[in-house]
Formats: structure tokens, sequence, C-alpha cells
């Protein structure tokens, strides 16, 4: 018998297998790949909210656990995923600077806010207000993440690239049985995909739809990540990352039209320069309306578990969250009621 089987091997799936492996736990993990949010997401990590200039909540806890995260993985999977960059908040007005410093002085915020403009001059970027610099900020390439983890668990003989059929889990109180795997525990890391999920299909998952696109701009000088209606990321080569879009109606993950000419216009807001899109892509990211995660562990069945909800700040919250379910139940520490799936019981009972 394994310890755990996982289901989903995005940011979420990810992290929590490496949580168990530096618990010496035992696992194999299913996953077909239907789900791509985190294949084609930003990877942005950023401590602060800059349409309100508030603080994310626990940003502290998360980037110290991160750092470490991708840390190790980069050591075990010889690949760099971790890339610090200065993330700059263009200013469209005197009003937005002092916005910016009045941020600055409360004390959450202080330690990731410059209090310094910055008034580098970008070639075919207008900014005669400046730019505010975010601090202990970059990005996860999480293409490259999801692609050296997912050979690193082929070649350990852990990853089944296969679609999780949950009419074949068989559940006891004392162990799960799925074809010839018998565990203690199964955790369901699946995004969007929750949704045809018996187990968990009560749990208000939105997902909201992301386009992002990668183009290449050859007369863009720019060395860090610009953030104003869209966020532009270097990624050498004059290729720049660029995205994103929201849309909460459709939940497909095939690109749109009506997303291009979006980001195309938001693009020409910002850039004087002619650009080429090279990528265009789109994913439902899984979104929770409270703007919190889900975890936690089924109201009638004390082995099966749920990591989920991380929304668009998932290379920043998988780790922490992770380790938080997994201390949940391996250690029987409660978890935050705010990310507690049990802060939805009432929907359950509606939907039973």
């Amino acid at each position: 018998m394994i310890d755990y089987i996982i289901v989903g091997s995005g940011l979420a799936g990810i992290a929590f297998a490496e949580t168990l492996l530096q618990n010496n736990k035992s696992f194999v993990v299913f996953d077909n790949h239907s789900q791509n949010s985190s294949k084609i997401a930003g990877g942005l990590y950023n401590p602060v909210i800059l349409k309100r200039f508030s603080q994310v909540w626990e940003a502290n806890k998360q980037l110290a656990l991160a750092e470490t995260f991708y840390e190790g993985i980069e050591a075990k999977l010889s690949v760099q995923v971790d890339f610090k960059m200065p993330i700059y908040r263009k200013f469209f007005s005197v009003e937005e600077q002092n916005n910016w410093f009045a941020a600055s002085d409360k004390p959450a915020l202080a330690p990731f806010l410059s209090t310094t403009i910055v008034h580098t001059n970008y070639t075919a970027i207008d900014s005669p207000y400046g730019y505010g610099e975010v601090l202990h900020t970059g990005y996860v390439d999480t293409g490259i993440l999801l692609e050296s983890y997912h050979a690193y668990l082929k070649q350990e003989n852990l990853l089944k690239e296969v679609a999780f059929d949950y009419n074949q889990l068989t559940v006891t109180e004392d162990y799960l049985e799925y074809h010839d795997v018998k565990s203690k525990h199964i955790v369901f890391a699946e995004g969007f995909g929750m949704h045809t999920n018996p187990f968990f299909s009560y749990l208000p998952l939105d997902g909201t739809k992301g386009e992002l696109f990668v183009i290449r701009a050859p007369d863009l000088d720019l060395d860090v990540i610009v953030n104003t209606s869209v966020f532009i990321l270097p990624m050498g080569d004059h290729l720049f990352k660029v995205g994103a879009t929201y849309n909460w109606e459709d939940k497909t993950c095939t690109p749109t039209e009506e997303g291009k000419q979006e980001l195309i216009d938001r693009i020409k807001e910002i850039l004087t320069c002619d650009f080429e899109i090279v990528d265009h892509f789109a994913g439902v990211r899984p979104t929770v309306k409270d703007r919190r995660p889900l975890l936690g562990t089924h109201p009638q069945h004390q082995n099966i578990h749920i990591l989920n909800g991380l929304g668009t700040r998932g290379v920043m919250l998988a780790p922490a969250m992770a380790l938080d379910l997994y201390a949940s139940i391996e250690d029987g520490l409660p978890l935050d009621r705010t990310v507690d799936i049990r802060r939805f019981e009432k929907a359950r009972g509606k939907r039973d």
C-alpha cells in the first residue's frame, strides 16, 4: 500500500508531490493533461495587488516558502525555473504617484514598494510619470517547471498519464483502491477539472478564462516586467509574454478572436513600436469567489482531500498550501478557516 494518490500534476499537484517526497511518503500521480492553466500561466509572483495597492494574503509566508521550494526544484532537476525580476507599475498621473506613496507608508506594504520613482526611459514605452518598483518579485517559467517535473515523475515511475475514472475508485474507512493501486489517501488537485469530481463538485469553483500572447518586438528594449492594464514580461531574444484577459463566462481553453483583439488593443495603448504575435494561449484559472484556495478533507471520507482554487497566484500559493494540507492530513493541524472547504458546508447541504 502506498501513502497517497494525487490526481492532477499542475502547480498544486507538483507542490504536493514534492512535499510528499520531502517527507519520505510514497505516491503515484494520475494526469491526462486535460487542464492547461498551470502550463500557460504568466507565472508572476508579486506580493502586492496593484489595482488596489493592498498586500496579498499571507504574502511573506508564501514568498519565503516559494523561494525555498523552487530552489529545491532547480537543484534537483538541474534547470532554472525561478527568475528574479522587478515589476514596474507604470504611472499615468501625479495622482497615481501620490497613491503609491500613500500605500508605501502602510506597514504591511512598506517592505514591498520602493519609494523612489523610476524614470528609466524604455524604448517604445511612453512613461512621463515614471514607474513604481515592486520589490521581491519575479516569475516562474511554468512551462519548464511542468515539463521537467513530469519527466522526473515518469523517470521514477510515479506518473500515470491517463484520465482518472472516479467510478473505479473504491473507498473504505481504512484505504482506497483504484485498479491495482491501494492507497491510504487521495488528493485531488485537478484545477478547473474539479467540476466533474463527484466528491467535490459542490464547491464553488468559478473558473476564469485567461488569454495570453507571446509577441516579438525587436524595437522594445525591456529588462523588467511592466504592469499596466496587462503585464509585459521579457523572455529574451526580443520575445515577450503579454497577458492577461479575464473572462468569467467562457470555460474553454480555446483562444478567441475577442481575447486576441482585447490584448492587441491593450498592447497598443502601451507600446509605440510594431510587434508580431508569435503564440496565443488560453486556459481556465481555478478561481473562487472569495479569492481563497480550496483545501481540506471530504466531510464524509477522511482519506479524500482537495488542493485547488489557487487562481491567478498559483506559483506563490502552491508551496504554502501544499504544506498546510499535508500538515492537516498527517499531523492534524487545523487549516486556516479562510481556505478550509468547511466554509462551504451549507452549499454541500443544499446540493445534497
